[in-house]
């Protein structure tokens, strides 16, 4: 999947070895002026990582089940994601919680140290988890070439297979690193909050969710603009190295599946042409 400003291409390998495409025009809330609005933003993005993650994947689904005549609705798809959500607020900000009261800390600072420090934990056991299944790893792979094929477009190179190989599959605006400054932030967040009962805790973490969404993005958008400094580079790099847990180097076919949704975004943008979103029943 690529977004340009406008646009959102998905290109997708069928299983006969052929590329199927959609292109959407993106609404008017991921491409305006609350997009860029600061602290706004980082929430309308988390949003739109959800809303444009879901519908890369249901498309992703039905091309792969066109063969056997099968679909997955858009209902289906919500419930999957209502159950998603549900699982990591759950695993990552309510299952810390509770296993950090069983060590019975009076200091707050230190409560809300250990617990930011096994969310982090847990969070990267998942990742590890996840890579051992071969599909997922087939994903990361494309994951992977996204990465190769943004940063050779960034780097003004040839958008062809050959020359965007050599780029890496690290990018410092990648969900895997937001996710990490997510984590991160929390601590601060959280522990600003103090010790309260259980479930005032409980309620306290899910509420603060888009606050810790909006501080984070804010520096991510920072980090990028200055990965120079090197105070910056220090604070980035874990989240950088996390994304050795989602990304593999991509093979050939990978990269012409990425470089075909970038070239085509940019065909789009380039030409001022208007795309309509499908409609998706169910």
């Amino acid at each position: 999947m690529m977004r340009g400003r406008k646009t959102m291409v998905i290109a997708v390998r069928r299983p006969n070895g052929s590329l199927a495409m959609d292109t959407q025009t993106l609404p008017a809330l991921y491409s305006g002026w609350l997009r860029r609005t600061p602290l706004v933003r980082g929430v309308i993005v988390l949003i739109e990582a959800m809303v444009l993650g879901v519908k890369a994947l249901l498309y992703s689904t039905n091309v792969s089940l066109e063969e056997e005549g099968e679909k997955v609705s858009g209902g289906t798809a919500g419930l999957m994601v209502t159950l998603s959500l549900a699982l990591s607020v759950g695993l990552f900000f309510i299952a810390p919680l509770f296993l950090t009261r069983l060590f019975n800390f009076q200091s707050s600072l230190v409560f809300h140290l250990v617990d930011g420090v096994i969310r982090i934990a847990i969070f990267i056991t998942y990742l590890k988890m996840m890579s051992f299944s071969p599909d997922i790893r087939r994903v990361f792979g494309y994951h992977g070439a996204e990465h190769k094929t943004v940063n050779a477009y960034e780097a003004d190179a040839p958008l062809e297979i050959e020359a965007v190989k050599k780029y890496s599959t690290v990018h410092p605006r990648c969900g895997t690193s937001f996710l990490f400054i997510v984590l991160f932030i929390s601590i601060i967040v959280f522990a600003l909050t103090g010790l309260r009962s259980p479930w005032l805790m409980v309620l306290s973490r899910v509420i603060l969710i888009p606050v810790i969404a909006a501080l984070s993005y804010e520096f991510i958008y920072f980090g990028a603009r200055h990965s120079h400094n090197s105070l910056v580079r220090i604070i980035l790099t874990p989240g950088l190295c996390l994304q050795a847990l989602t990304t593999r180097e991509p093979d050939s076919s990978q990269l012409e599946v990425a470089l075909t949704a970038l070239q085509k975004v940019i065909e789009i943008e380039t030409s001022g042409e208007q795309v309509h979103a499908p409609v998706v029943s169910g």
